[in-house]
């Protein structure tokens, strides 16, 4: 099986109200600065975005793209990942 990371793309005070477990938080301004949190993560990683309604996960998607990430789903939010991933 793949290595899959989830990412909270929710303002850092959003996340800590509550977040998937094990997610690694993204929010736009560091994402937009080079999402240099990822650095280290390979380009073709799962990455499976995630915020309140799917909308900023969208965004962030393409922003990721410009950044050479190729393998980006749209979690939509926590309690779709909880449900889907089993997490």
């Amino acid at each position: 099986m793949s290595t899959r990371y989830f990412i909270d793309v929710r303002e850092p005070y959003e996340y800590a109200r509550d977040h998937v477990d094990g997610a690694i938080n993204l929010p736009p301004a560091d994402l937009v600065a080079g999402a240099k949190i990822l650095a280290d993560i390979p380009k073709d990683t799962e990455l499976v975005l995630y915020c309140l309604s799917g909308a900023r996960s969208n965004a962030s998607m393409h922003y990721l793209k410009r950044l050479g990430y190729t393998n980006l789903v749209n979690g939509i939010n926590k309690d779709h990942i909880r449900r889907k991933y089993k997490v």
